[in-house]
């Protein structure tokens, strides 16, 4: 990634709050100083490859404030091998929520060096933030629910992408 994307995903995070697809951050309710919930589906993102352990998945990855604000909202259904990857600028305790996803899904958060930390399946529509127990989120992997235990994938095993390491690949202009 180059410098000016990372400084973009910076920057977007900033203007965007933090507040973000089937995640959450602690906000008010959309008025006229947050931006208003999204109303439909996005198209399809950019893709990357990723492996936990042997497991290779297609991801589609959440990149600026508004495609994360979207995250997987409106979407009626995910492949096996599919995913969406969210990457935030900077580490945090990261807070994810189901508002306007009909799918059941499940979501990794994962360190700076790729590391998952904790597992949470999210149930649709659901509103109740999951917020991490640690702040050192840097990754969000959202899947299908039950994608991480039908794989055996667990906390503690590293995400790569084809570039290297989640660090390597994202954060390496900083």
């Amino acid at each position: 990634m180059t410098r000016t994307r990372v400084l973009a995903v910076l920057l977007a995070a900033a203007l965007g709050g933090g507040n973000s697809g089937c995640s959450k951050s602690p906000a008010s309710p959309p008025g006229p100083a947050t931006p208003a919930l999204p109303t439909q589906a996005q198209p399809k993102l950019q893709t990357m490859k990723l492996w936990l352990g042997a497991e290779e998945m297609d991801t589609e990855l959440a990149l600026t404030a508004v495609q994360q604000q979207t995250g997987m909202m409106f979407r009626t259904n995910l492949a096996e091998k599919a995913g969406m990857l969210f990457v935030f600028p900077l580490p945090h305790r990261a807070s994810f929520w189901m508002k306007n996803c009909p799918l059941p899904l499940s979501a990794a958060y994962i360190d700076p060096d790729g590391v998952i930390l904790e597992i949470h399946d999210l149930q649709p529509q659901n509103t109740n933030s999951v917020e991490a127990a640690s702040d050192r989120v840097q990754f969000v992997l959202e899947t299908s629910q039950g994608w991480f235990q039908r794989h055996n994938v667990n906390t503690g095993a590293v995400v790569r992408t084809e570039r290297g390491g989640l660090a390597e690949t994202f954060l390496r202009d900083r």
